[in-house]
């Protein structure tokens, strides 16, 4: 399998997007790219990668969302690779609408697995595409922020962003 890659300045820092045949495979910021790669890998197999300058199917998208476009991103394609569930879960994750969070029983609840909080918050844990697949807009029962793979700074920052939390 082949990717091209491309790094992009943002107000919460650098994204690196990872993609293959015209669809997102990863995104995530420089400093957690090492885990975004490791899960690829470990779906994928080991990877060829070429370094391009851009990403316009992605990053365009990514830019007119950071200016305030909120539904910028609704139409990048995206080709997450995971299990099974983590799949169910990705997709589930997609139907959050923008400006309001779920907590994870009710995203347990929307793949038909109620019990099943824990895994859930496993899987949106690995998602591989945040943002795109928005992990962000998940948070504890108790309206706490619970965790992001990639800082929870930047989830307050993309919350605050989408207006879902405000400060």
């Amino acid at each position: 399998m082949h990717l091209e890659r491309c790094q992009v300045e943002t107000p919460i820092g650098t994204m690196v997007f990872l993609s293959s045949q015209g669809a997102l495979v990863g995104l995530s910021w420089v400093d957690t790219a090492h885990r975004t790669e490791q899960h690829i890998v470990r779906h994928m197999g080991r990877c060829s990668v070429t370094d391009v300058s851009s990403m316009p199917f992605a990053t365009d998208p990514l830019f007119r969302y950071l200016e305030g476009d909120e539904t910028a991103l609704t139409n990048v394609p995206v080709q997450p690779v995971g299990t099974a569930f983590q799949h169910r879960v990705w997709k589930a994750l997609q139907t959050i609408p923008i400006g309001t969070t779920w907590s994870y029983t009710q995203l347990a609840i929307a793949i038909g697995q109620p019990s099943a909080c824990r895994a859930v918050a496993n899987a949106n844990g690995r998602n591989p595409i945040p943002v795109a697949i928005p992990c962000h807009r998940v948070i504890a029962a108790n309206g706490k922020l619970g965790g992001f793979s990639s800082g929870l700074h930047r989830k307050k920052w993309l919350l605050s962003h989408e207006r879902a939390i405000t400060g």
